[in-house]
């Protein structure tokens, strides 16, 4: 019987661990700095058993820009950041996240795809030591590119 990958977010450590028979790999992350929570609006990163819903930006230049999950053809440079410093960069690969838990992160007011809660690169002076996400997990732009690689679309993920 051949392991299934599957993704551990650890919001205490910042980190994120990719598993397949054991552990593989583990990345640093950033989550959402209004903390863990499920409402739609609230701008918390979801708790709870997750999957990759769909794997958006393939063969994407490092840094490319990406709005509404479309390529703008823009890649990122640090003095954009400074001119928008509120805008929630979403840059290389985006894997897109759908709850599994019907009531907790899955239908209504706390369905995670609907939230638009990816796990996606960001402008790597954005990965910082505490929370500061939108509601997303960002990463360093390699090292999401590497992930992306890794995984398939319905991917485990679960986030605590």
């Amino acid at each position: 019987m051949t392991p299934q990958p599957f993704i551990k977010v650890d919001i205490k450590q910042q980190l994120l661990h990719l598993y397949n028979g054991g552990l593989v790999k583990s990345y640093r992350i950033c989550s959402a700095k209004n903390g863990l929570g499920e409402q739609s609006g609230s701008e918390c990163t979801p708790r709870g058993q997750h999957l990759i819903r769909a794997k958006i930006g393939q063969a994407a230049p490092l840094g490319s820009v990406f709005v509404a999950r479309r390529l703008t053809g823009e890649i990122y440079h640090s003095e954009w950041a400074k001119a928008q410093p509120n805008r929630d960069w979403i840059l290389s690969r985006i894997l897109w996240l759908s709850g599994v838990e019907k009531g907790r992160n899955r239908l209504g007011s706390v369905d995670t795809m609907r939230r638009y809660i990816y796990i996606h690169g960001a402008p790597d002076e954005l990965i910082l030591e505490q929370p500061s996400s939108h509601g997303c997990i960002r990463m360093f732009n390699k090292d999401i590119v590497e992930l992306y690689d890794l995984i398939e679309v319905s991917t485990p993920v679960l986030i605590e």
